[in-house]
């Protein structure tokens, strides 16, 4: 039996990156996937394709996750056409890097809204469906600079330290219920994002990671299928960092 079989899976910003690699990864282990993106483009189209070829359900939805009606309307959508919502990945984020000095409202705000509100968001959303069934999961994609901070994020990183504290919260609330909540940390993941950066900053990167390479979206996915199937179901409320020892 496949470690997700029949369950259902949430996840927001699928289309690309880690959110694509983990959509997969988990239709291939026999979850059905209901996946958001603000657009639903070819890079969507082609990701119901491809995790339906592994015989589930996949289906993609045009929906902002920092919107909270937008959000709402995302999950009626979605429980009007699967039957339940066993595992949630907050997974949507964006960066907008500049020195503090230099940082504007806007940036720190719109990273805040797609980032940290969105958790927020479809966390609300799921929580009446996963305390009735008293059972599911939700998976938060925190960052190794939510934990140590990093030059020039200031936004990013106070993002995703609030994601941290957000699991560990929902994880004490709700885990009287059945309902767990962990939050994952990658590092350096070779993606669509950090491919904008200069060969002098990835190779500053590599050389500060102990397993000497950048990881694959792959790697993190792996990481959200342990945390979404059983075999972690005595797991919650813990944050995980997926950065070849970079944040050891």
């Amino acid at each position: 039996m496949k470690l997700l079989e029949g369950k259902t899976a949430v996840i927001t910003g699928a289309s690309r990156g880690i959110g694509r690699a983990i959509a997969l990864c988990f239709a291939e282990n026999g979850a059905h996937i209901a996946f958001s993106d603000l657009a639903y483009d070819e890079m969507a189209e082609s990701l119901e394709h491809e995790a339906g070829s592994f015989g589930v359900r996949c289906k993609g939805y045009a929906s902002d996750a920092g919107s909270w009606e937008a959000s709402e309307t995302f999950i009626r959508e979605v429980t009007a056409d699967f039957e339940h919502m066993d595992i949630l990945v907050n997974n949507a984020g964006i960066t907008r890097d500049n020195l503090l000095l230099r940082m504007n409202e806007n940036d720190w705000d719109l990273v805040m809204r797609v980032n940290l509100k969105s958790a927020f968001n479809l966390t609300k959303a799921v929580q009446g469906s996963m305390l009735k069934q008293r059972y599911g999961s939700i998976i938060n994609m925190s960052s190794v600079v939510g934990i140590s901070g990093n030059t020039g994020q200031s936004n990013y990183s106070a993002s995703k330290a609030g994601l941290i504290g957000f699991t560990k919260s929902v994880a004490q609330e709700m885990g009287s219920r059945g309902i767990r909540c962990n939050a994952i940390a990658p590092g350096f993941i070779e993606t669509e994002m950090t491919a904008k950066l200069t060969d002098e900053i990835r190779a500053q990167w590599i050389t500060s990671i102990p397993l000497r390479r950048g990881g694959l979206p792959a790697d993190v996915a792996h990481v959200a299928l342990f945390l979404a199937s059983d075999l972690s179901s005595y797991v919650t409320g813990q944050v995980i960092s997926v950065c070849g020892g970079m944040n050891t």
